[in-house]
């Protein structure tokens, strides 16, 4: 039987804001039992931080529906 998973994947997830070479910023994603990855690059710190407060959003929600993994095809995607 398999058991449903109670948690988002990305629940413990820790995001640090990076400076590029080229003056703008990446978020880099480390998730427990993974690799880290690196998102953006955005224009400004500020921005950075804006997508790290809404992915954090987006997991909270998702985690509150009690969805545990859905795919979101934004993530790691900028918006306009």
């Amino acid at each position: 039987m398999r058991t449903r998973q109670t948690t988002h994947p990305h629940a413990e997830a820790a995001y640090h804001v990076i400076p590029n070479e080229d003056g703008t910023f990446g978020v880099e994603v480390r998730i427990p039992d993974s690799h880290p990855t690196k998102v953006g690059p955005f224009p400004t710190a500020a921005d950075a931080e804006t997508w790290i407060a809404e992915q954090r959003s987006r997991v909270e929600a998702q985690s509150a529906a009690g969805s545990g993994v859905r795919k979101n095809r934004s993530w790691g995607k900028r918006r306009q």
